[in-house]
């Protein structure tokens, strides 16, 4: 009873933790152009990988721009879009899920047998395959990640709808003449609320680090617009003289993915989530 109290207590002040630095990752996010010291496209070759100071706080990069100020122009690309994926992906496979878990049948079949199709390739060949053949860029990325990503979604919600519509309240509610969407919207969904929690939590830091592997390679966000993966893949020339161009952003994505991952562990624990492999 004294451990499971103390891991109790111990993942509340994980969640609390995480909890603030995530507030201040928004709020970094939506505050932007007022913390920004400079403009991050700012190019100033005067001002070329200039040491930290008053005037830059972290210091420029090899094109004389602010490295804080693109630093905290590039959370809002990678924590925003992250958010995008994540939601969208969320949203088809709940629909997907629910839909082919609930109905069964000839419907379940041919949904399961669609996903086994897309997950039949390893997700990051899938990715770049698909941006090959629409063509590079931050909007090609997004919505191949979210074709990749669905799929997982999808079939984990579909072995929590399997399970919960066998439950006796299921039943009481389809024998009270409860329509499909009522048991569905009332008693369903809800139940899968938070696993879904758990599932944003962990998965955030997944797409963050998505994004900036497709940024890293040239593929996602171009110049000159700031993210962290782009500006690990501008620093790379430079890891030498001045590798702190890669490390700053390096260290961002880390805090991040961190950040949400324990954030995650702390909500399975506390809602008694196990979390899928």
């Amino acid at each position: 009873m004294t451990i499971k109290i103390h891991a109790r207590l111990k993942s509340r002040k994980v969640m609390i933790l995480c909890s603030i630095i995530i507030g201040m990752l928004i709020l970094i996010t939506l505050l932007a152009p007022w913390l920004a010291p400079h403009d991050p496209t700012l190019v100033n070759l005067a001002h070329k990988l200039k040491p930290p100071s008053w005037e830059y706080p972290l210091g420029t990069d090899h094109l004389g721009r602010c490295t804080l100020s693109r630093l905290l122009y590039a959370a809002r690309m990678s924590l925003g879009y992250a958010t995008l994926i994540f939601i969208s992906a969320l949203t088809i496979g709940l629909v997907v899920g629910t839909l082919s878990g609930y109905k069964g049948g000839w419907v379940d079949q041919l949904l399961m047998r669609i996903c086994d199709g897309i997950m039949a390739f390893p997700s990051l060949l899938l990715v770049l395959g698909l941006v090959g053949i629409f063509g590079h860029g931050l909007k090609q990325v997004i919505l191949a990640l979210i074709f990749v990503q669905w799929v997982y979604y999808a079939r984990i919600i579909r072995g929590m709808v399997l399970s919960l519509r066998e439950q006796t309240y299921i039943a009481a509610a389809r024998i009270s003449g409860s329509s499909q969407w009522t048991i569905i919207r009332k008693h369903i969904i809800p139940n899968v609320l938070p696993p879904l929690a758990v599932m944003g939590a962990l998965e955030m830091g997944w797409a963050i680090m998505d994004i900036s592997a497709m940024s890293f390679l040239g593929l996602g966000v171009q110049p000159p617009t700031p993210e962290w993966g782009a500006m690990i893949h501008e620093g790379k020339s430079y890891i030498r003289s001045h590798p702190e161009l890669m490390i700053y952003p390096g260290l961002m994505i880390m805090l991040v993915v961190v950040t949400f991952n324990l954030f995650g562990e702390a909500l399975s624990e506390r809602y008694g989530v196990k979390r899928n492999s």
